[in-house]
């Protein structure tokens, strides 16, 4: 499992000269609030595919969910890098973040309906989900759950323009 203190370094060459690094805590706390992350992964020819989903931050990662048979769940079967985006589609405001790392499968069922009461916490009642066999299920059906822990992170800040990267400990 990561530190909770990763290693923070400001990109001097994308940052204004007024700008300084961001505090892991501030990125953490606009991932808990994030509503809607884009979710890059590779096609087994290659190819990148990217979608929207929503997911929850808990102990210390992200976590999303998917039908097995989603194209994000059939690339995961050969490749568990992943990248999570978030943030504002303005240029001069917000904070976007970037989370990459390995997609884990959650099977554990305490841990599943810790993470279902994050999906009801955040997201309300339209997204309550049972725990059976490792998964979740829901009005959807079944969804396989995901646990990416940050291994590199970067925050991109607007004003003033700032480039924030959080290496944590299996990347030193």
């Amino acid at each position: 499992m990561p530190v909770s203190t990763p290693q923070t370094d400001l990109d001097a060459r994308y940052s204004d000269p007024r700008a300084s690094a961001a505090e892991w805590a501030q990125a953490v706390e606009s991932l808990k609030a994030a509503e809607v992350f884009w979710l890059s992964t590779v096609r087994p020819g290659g190819r990148p595919h990217v979608t929207p989903l929503i997911a929850v931050w808990h102990d210390g990662a992200m976590h999303f969910c998917t039908g097995a048979d989603e194209r994000k769940a059939k690339n995961l079967r050969d490749n568990q890098e992943v990248a999570l985006t978030t943030g504002a589609s303005t240029l001069s405001e917000g904070r976007d973040l970037v989370v990459e790392g390995e997609a884990v499968r959650v099977t554990d069922e305490t841990r599943l309906r810790a993470l279902a009461e994050e999906y009801v916490r955040k997201y309300g009642a339209d997204w309550t989900f049972e725990v059976r066999d490792g998964k979740f299920v829901g009005d959807g059906g079944e969804a396989l759950v995901f646990r990416v822990a940050p291994r590199t992170a970067f925050g991109f800040a607007k004003d003033p323009y700032a480039q924030t990267r959080w290496t944590f400990d299996e990347t030193l």
